[in-house]
C-alpha cells in the first residue's frame, strides 16, 4: 500500500526567526532555489502524494496565494488556523479530517526536504504498515548541522523510547492515523502528547535516517545554512 494522503505544518509563528518573519511566514523563506514549503510540497509528490493539506496561521493570506500559484501535481488545500492557533496536534487532527482512517504523512517544512529523503520514507511507510503503529523518522544528533540539540529519543527494534540519554532527534516526518488523535477530545494540543502516549503504551515506531540533518529555527542558522549554497 502506497501512503497518498499528507499533512504540512506551516501554521507557527516563526518567532525565533524574526526579523526575517516578520513580513514573511517562515514556510516561505527561500534556502537556495526554493522555499521551505515548496520543498517539502516536492517531496511529497515526488512520493506520490495526491492529497496535501496545508494549515495556516501566521501571514496565512501569503501562503495561500502561493499554494493556489503553484503548478502542483497533488490536490492541496488550507486548513485555516487565522483565529485560534492549534499546536501540532490540534492542528492535524482538525486538518487531516478529510482524510478519514487513511494513514498520512506529517512533514514540518523547518526541515531542509529534498529527494535523498524518498527512500527513507519507503522506510518509514514499511515500518508502519509492518508494526500497525505510528512511525517517526529520527537522526541522530551527531548528523545535525545545528549541534545544539540535546536529543529526544532513543530506538530500539524499531520501537522509539526515552531514556537518561538520547541520542537521536525528530527531523520532522511522521506517519500517522486519525484515531491516534481522535482519542484527544481536547481542540489544542502538541504532538508531544501523543508520542508520550504512545511511548508509554510502547506504540510509537521508528526509523533512523542517514541524511545529514538542516533544520532552521533561528536567523543565526538560516543565515549558516544559506551560506552553504543548496540547492
Amino acid at each position: 500500500m502506497k501512503v497518498k494522503h499528507a499533512m504540512i505544518l506551516a501554521a507557527g509563528l516563526g518567532t525565533r526567526m524574526k526579523p526575517l518573519t516578520s513580513k514573511i511566514p517562515k514556510p516561505l523563506i527561500k534556502v537556495g532555489s526554493k522555499n521551505l514549503l515548496e520543498r517539502s510540497i516536492s517531496l511529497l509528490e515526488n512520493y506520490g502524494v495526491e492529497q496535501i493539506i496545508v494549515n495556516v496561521h501566521h501571514l496565512a493570506d501569503q501562503i495561500e496565494k502561493f499554494v493556489s500559484d503553484l503548478n502542483s501535481k497533488a490536490n492541496i488545500t488550507i486548513s485555516n488556523e487565522k483565529d485560534l492557533l492549534l499546536d501540532t496536534g490540534g492542528g492535524v487532527k482538525r486538518g487531516t479530517k478529510i482524510f478519514n482512517n487513511k494513514p498520512f504523512f506529517v512533514i514540518n517544512p523547518d526541515t531542509l526536504w529534498s529527494n535523498k529523503y524518498l527512500n527513507e520514507m519507503k522506510s518509514l511507510e514499511k515500518i508502519f504498515f509492518n508494526t500497525k503503529k505510528p512511525c517517526l523518522l529520527l537522526v541522530n544528533k551527531k548528523l545535525s548541522f545545528d549541534t545544539s540539540f540535546k536529543g529526544d529519543f532513543n530506538l530500539k527494534n524499531n520501537i522509539v523510547f526515552k531514556g537518561t540519554v538520547n541520542n537521536l532527534i525528530f527531523t520532522g516526518l511522521q506517519l500517522i492515523e486519525r484515531n491516534y488523535l481522535d482519542s484527544f477530545e481536547k481542540e489544542i494540543f502538541s504532538m508531544n502528547e501523543v508520542w508520550n502516549k504512545l511511548i508509554n503504551e510502547n506504540k510509537l515506531s521508528g526509523f533512523e535516517s542517514i541524511q545529514k540533518f538542516y533544520h532552521l529555527n533561528t536567523e543565526e542558522m538560516y543565515k549558516k545554512i544559506s551560506s552553504l549554497n543548496i540547492n
